[in-house]
């Protein structure tokens, strides 16, 4: 027999009001089948601070995401844990864009008053003075609390979204029941609608208009601000509570072996594509959609290991986050999992090295490859997010071209204090010959990190080395990579300018101060000579250099094909 799901009907209407610009936001989002039942239904309210002029784009970014970013959460976190991890990345966000201004009068600052009910409970997350209500039986309960600070007679906001690097969620929980009626309303309402008004018109059989009524109300009572409601009314609550199943469902166990031609979750699987000591990754085939994917399972040998777990399932989470066409897709399961592990779009090509080995591309393959990986990288960054395992292994290209980062294993979050350091790693984070030596030292380097990493593949690719020679994997001390020293990239291929070998030099300087701080600087001086290098070398004509270096590199590759061609000839 099927068991019941979860039921509502929902109210939601926001005006500016008196107001020029509507600087509220709202959003509501009720999925179905699989995900309503352990994801839940969504809704929340933000109002953007007008005295900091970002307040409209604050409180829309703020819902958006939330929305977007909660419902990919993987399903065995609980939603305190979704909810947290959430709105700290959202935070952070508009942290760094409020503080991307001069002034203290802008930036991006919004309140936001959030509900996800799951089962039968209602989880309740709130920052500022927009507000969550509980009817019931007639009577009206305020849930959240205002984060007012009064100053005399004035009250000004004590909390708000983007308005410090760390945010202080108020989370609480509560046990639902069928008919229970959920409002969420801005300041612009809730200041003016007494509540014998507001239990009066969320009490009227007609609900579906039941926020737009409050919100007319409000303006008849002389809001000056603008007006935003939501209004959740709890039709059928499911048959029983997932208390118990979410427990088990947060100890999935780890898949039994599997060999080619058996079957999990209704994925047959093709064949293994790689197996370390830490993962396997498998190339399996959906039964239902005959669609083929790349499953990812964790390995045994970590079973008792709660934080290589809470890893694992971060990197499906991760995955979902990013979207770009140059970062792998992680799949959304559309089945229920009887173990732990994810899945992922299938590449129909090779990995960076084996590409670079097998066609010999010209250099102006190599830096359209190169350009891909940067955008994937940006859309990490965009994120608030560091690959730190950028290698060429971790590359993925096509045949048509294509190329997309893959692997979220090493992968660091801003502002989430526990992925920063979710495991003791040992040495670097990732492989020794491509990550930031700073990793070492204990600093995290953030977007410089991988900008050292795709400093070093560039080099890799023209010059098949690397940039200070293969006793960089030797060095565990500070003393031992002081001593290394920059190996110019045209020492292995003399074809290379001066100027393409400073900008890999710079990408790859062990000196932060020195090194690169954005991604696109380095990409533009790869791809155009920088005057500022011919100071250095006043002699040398850029242009002339630069028509040198793409001809000479072209007729090496040439003439390497053409004396392979001949050797084999002969052979």
């Amino acid at each position: 027999m099927s068991l019941t799901q979860l039921q509502v009907t929902i109210s939601q209407h926001t005006e500016q009001g008196v107001k020029a610009l509507n600087e509220d936001a709202i959003a509501a989002y009720v999925p179905d089948g699989h995900t309503l039942t352990h994801k839940g239904v969504i809704a929340c309210v933000a109002d953007g601070v007008s005295s900091a002029e970002a307040g409209k784009e604050a409180s829309h970014y703020a819902c958006k995401h939330f929305i977007e970013e909660y419902s990919q959460t993987p399903e065995t976190w609980s939603v305190a844990h979704s909810v947290q991890k959430v709105l700290t990345t959202i935070n952070l966000q508009l942290f760094k864009k409020s503080h991307a201004y001069h002034t203290e009068l802008k930036g991006f600052l919004t309140t936001f008053s959030g509900i996800v009910i799951k089962s039968h409970t209602l989880h309740l997350f709130h920052v500022g003075d927009s507000r969550v209500y509980l009817l019931r039986d007639k009577h009206l309960q305020q849930l959240s609390r205002d984060h007012i600070a009064q100053t005399g007679d004035k009250a000004t906001l004590a909390r708000a979204v983007g308005m410090d690097n760390n945010l202080h969620i108020d989370f609480t929980t509560h046990t639902l029941k069928q008919g229970d009626i959920l409002l969420l309303t801005s300041d612009g309402v809730h200041d003016f609608v007494p509540e014998p008004m507001l239990i009066h018109e969320l009490s009227k059989v007609t609900f579906d208009d039941a926020a737009q009524r409050l919100v007319t109300l409000a303006k008849e009572h002389n809001s000056d601000d603008n007006l935003s409601a939501v209004a959740v009314r709890i039709d059928l609550l499911p048959d029983k509570s997932l208390n118990d199943y979410n427990q088990e469902l947060t100890q999935l166990p780890f898949p039994p072996e599997l060999e080619v031609g058996m079957k999990l979750d209704g994925y047959r699987i093709d064949k293994e594509l790689f197996a370390s000591s830490r993962s396997q990754i498998y190339l399996v085939s959906d039964e239902q959609s005959q669609r083929r994917y790349v499953m990812k399972t964790p390995s045994v040998n970590y079973c008792d290991d709660s934080n290589y777990i809470e890893r694992f399932i971060q990197e499906e989470w991760i995955g979902k986050r990013i979207d770009s066409p140059h970062v792998v897709k992680v799949i959304c399961q559309p089945r229920p999992r009887t173990c732990l592990y994810y899945l992922m779009e299938y590449i129909d090509g090779c990995s960076l090295d084996q590409w670079l080995a097998q066609t010999k591309p010209t250099p102006k393959q190599i830096m359209a490859v190169i350009s891909q990986i940067a955008e994937g990288l940006k859309a990490f960054h965009g994120k608030e997010t560091i690959h730190q395992d950028l290698k060429p292994g971790n590359i993925m290209v096509s045949h048509d071209g294509s190329a997309k980062i893959v692997d979220f294993g090493s992968v660091f979050i801003a502002g989430i204090a526990e992925i920063a350091t979710p495991l003791q790693h040992h040495g670097v984070l990732g492989t020794a010959s491509y990550s930031d030596p700073q990793y070492l030292f204990g600093k995290n380097s953030t977007i410089q990190g991988d900008i050292y990493a795709l400093a070093t593949i560039v080099y890799e690719a023209f010059t098949g080395k690397l940039p200070y020679g293969s006793r960089i994997e030797q060095c565990n001390s500070r003393f031992e990579f002081d001593r290394l020293h920059y190996i110019p990239a045209n020492r292995y291929n003399p074809v290379i300018p001066f100027w393409f070998d400073k900008a890999l030099e710079k990408g790859v300087k062990i000196n932060l101060e020195e090194r690169y701080q954005r991604l696109d600087d380095l990409m533009a001086d790869l791809l155009e000579p920088n005057p500022a290098f011919f100071d250095e070398h006043p002699k040398i004509n850029e242009s002339q250099s630069k028509l040198r270096f793409w001809q000479l590199v072209s007729g090496f590759w040439l003439l390497v094909s053409l004396i392979l061609v001949a050797l084999f000839s002969l052979a």
